[in-house]
């Protein structure tokens, strides 16, 4: 198995060795691969030393068996016939391809075989609020059709890349200066604050981070479901959270919930109010679970329930989820 990341120098490409390396992928070969500024970088895999090369439109990706991607969507755009076009399977963590008829969105626990239909050997990595959310909706599906979700996400830093939490650690240090805190990667200071907006408006006055979430749930789950959500950024390092309230076509109890999560591939329920259990972003960075807690009835529909998660964004909201694809190809021999 001869196996390349591109980004490797980044948040996530760096994820991606620590998670290859946790889950004892089979790789027989590793290429690493960055911009210009990253190539001659050096890392360790394995007791292994590997030097980035500078991604360039050429042969290099020839007998590459899969490359995970993680440079940002216009590289992305610009490479993938240069990575696809010897027979390298393209697993993408940009928004770049997630909305194209002819590549596949994949969460494994969700939609799996989806991976096997790839027409132009891209799989594409949904956005990481989606992949947290429709792991735990996945185990409510099952139990009655979910015809409308509600969702308010409460984002960390990490979701901006390595350079914003670096940015909201600088923040705060600077704050107990007494100096001006430096504010680059976020629209406003995050220490001690929360922006309610996660990227640009639409026409609609939802972000594009907002509508992902609509789009790309239906796109996951072969689903009509309807979601309106709210996204937050807050001033944690890593690991996201979420407020969600579903309305599914028959009512559903707390304990058949609490079931299914239970049950539910991926999922680990922390929900005992007496122990005041519940899951927090700062325990759950560096896990490779979505959290579920606080399950409870919704009290302004009979039809709804509301939950609240949490999930490392770096890894199962990106690196762990396309890593998971991964082996679910080479598990069904369907590279």
């Amino acid at each position: 198995m001869k196996v390349a990341i591109v980004g490797a120098s980044g948040a996530v490409g760096q994820e991606f060795l620590r998670v290859l390396a946790d889950r004892d992928f089979p790789i027989d070969e590793l290429v690493l691969f960055g911009s210009a500024r990253s190539a001659g970088k050096e890392y360790t895999f394995r007791g292994k030393e590997y030097t980035v090369k500078e991604l360039q439109h050429n042969d290099d990706f020839k007998g590459i068996d899969i490359a995970f991607t993680s440079a940002g969507a216009g590289i992305s755009k610009e490479f993938e016939k240069t990575i696809t076009k010897h027979g390298a399977v393209m697993i993408d963590n940009s928004s770049a391809f997630r909305m194209d008829d002819d590549v596949p969105l994949v969460v494994p626990e969700v939609n799996g075989e989806d991976a096997k239909i790839r027409p132009r050997n891209v799989i594409a990595n949904p956005n990481c609020t989606t992949i947290q959310m429709v792991v735990a909706l996945k185990a409510i599906e099952d139990l009655s059709h979910i015809k409308r979700v509600r969702v308010s996400t409460y984002q960390a830093a990490s979701g901006a890349g390595a350079a914003a939490m670096a940015e909201l650690q600088e923040q705060y240090a600077q704050l107990v200066r007494g100096e001006e805190p430096t504010i680059s990667k976020f629209y406003y200071q995050l220490a001690y604050n929360v922006i309610p907006q996660v990227d640009v408006y639409t026409d609609n006055l939802y972000t594009k981070e907002e509508m992902k979430m609509f789009n790309e749930t239906r796109k996951i789950m072969h689903s009509d479901v309807k979601t309106s959500a709210m996204c937050v950024r807050v001033p944690v390092m890593r690991a996201h959270s979420e407020s969600i309230w579903v309305e599914t076509e028959r009512p559903i109890s707390v304990e058949e919930a609490r079931n299914a999560f239970e049950n539910a591939e991926g999922v680990i329920v922390m929900d005992n109010l007496n122990e005041k259990l519940y899951p927090m972003p700062l325990d759950m960075a560096g896990k490779d679970a979505v959290y579920v807690g606080r399950i409870r009835k919704d009290l302004a529909d009979e039809n709804g329930l509301t939950f609240w998660t949490v999930s490392d964004q770096i890894r199962k909201g990106a690196a762990l989820n396309a890593v998971q694809i991964a082996e679910y190809l080479v598990k069904n021999n369907a590279l």
